[in-house]
């Protein structure tokens, strides 16, 4: 069975790719690696835009199974610019279907359930409150009808591998991080719930799920928790952190649990990993300084594509500077 990957050098990705290279499957990484620099792998790779419809169908023809993980990740970041966020996140969707007869398995986001009480599961009413969310539920709705496994993904964390870039604008990873550089965090409200994944349980769901048949929509999370539960968590692996509660809250109003009993009953997923573990494995690696300095920008999807956007040799900038 061959496999491509698009968007394989990122966060989940990577973790993704380990598994695959160690099994039987013949397989392809398609990325522009765009918050790289070089993608050092030694595995095959295609150095490609989903945009680039010419190379992209190369590699669609080639392929028996796409894992789509290719997007403009998170809230902030999509709503840099409307129009391409729907370009990159809706429209390509819509011509992988057009134009690719085998499985599709795509990564959604768990944010399309927005704000809402009580344990939601696949058949809940969907709220996106953000540009990503929305995209996501139109990605949804074009994979309908397709043969397509589709995965709505709580906010992941942790080491996804030994290579891709590590996201800091994810809510443990963050916390972890400031705890680690400044050993103090700010908590705002606090009392917001998010369904939470490792990111290599995430990556083994991926991979588990390569040969099965099923089609349609499955939550995939381990931990329901909320916002304090994770800063306490994080306190008890940094004695003497200090931890700022703030009344207000920020500009993010989901607030979610979810169930994912129809991917452990139907799929087998199995997440091991836990908040915990997360939070031990960055906080070694941050201690040990294997992080030169975790304020770069490329840690932050936001704050690295902010400035892209305007600049003209920029491989997102071109496109707006295109069609201005």
């Amino acid at each position: 069975m061959k496999i491509l990957v698009v968007g394989g050098a990122g966060y989940l990705g990577g973790g993704l790719t380990d598994l695959l290279i160690n099994s039987r499957y013949e397989f392809r990484i398609y990325d522009l690696i765009l918050y790289e620099e070089t993608y050092r792998k030694n595995v095959p790779f295609i150095y490609g835009d989903i945009r680039d419809r010419d190379k992209l169908s190369e590699s669609l023809h080639w392929a028996d199974v796409v894992v789509w993980l290719a997007a403009l990740v998170g809230d902030p970041a999509c709503a840099l610019n409307d129009m391409l966020t729907k370009e990159i996140n809706t429209n390509s969707v819509q011509f992988l279907k057009e134009h690719f007869e085998g499985r599709i398995i795509f990564m959604s986001t768990c944010s399309v359930y927005g704000a809402a009480e009580g344990e939601l599961n696949e058949n809940s009413p969907l709220n996106p409150l953000s540009l990503y969310a929305k995209t996501k539920v139109d990605s949804e709705e074009i994979l309908s009808d397709a043969n397509a496994l589709i995965f709505r993904l709580g906010t992941l964390y942790g080491l996804s591998d030994c290579f891709s870039r590590i996201r800091f604008d994810l809510v443990v990873n963050t916390l972890v991080m400031r705890a680690a550089m400044h050993n103090k965090i700010s908590i705002f409200g606090g009392k917001q719930y998010r369904p939470l994944l490792h990111v290599r349980d995430a990556a083994k769901a991926i991979y588990n799920a390569l040969e099965k048949t099923n089609t349609g929509i499955y939550n995939l999370h381990s931990e329901n928790t909320t916002i304090i539960e994770i800063a306490q968590l994080v306190k008890n692996n940094f004695p003497g952190l200090q931890v700022d509660m703030i009344d207000t809250m920020i500009h993010d109003s989901r607030n979610y649990r979810v169930s994912s009993e129809k991917a452990k009953k139907q799929l087998g997923f199995n997440p091991t990993l836990t908040i915990s573990t997360g939070i031990k494995e960055l906080k070694q690696i941050l201690e040990q300084g294997r992080i030169k300095n975790s304020f770069l920008t490329r840690f932050s999807n936001y704050l690295y594509l902010k400035p892209l956007l305007n600049e003209y040799h920029s491989p997102l900038g071109k496109l707006i500077k295109f069609n201005v």
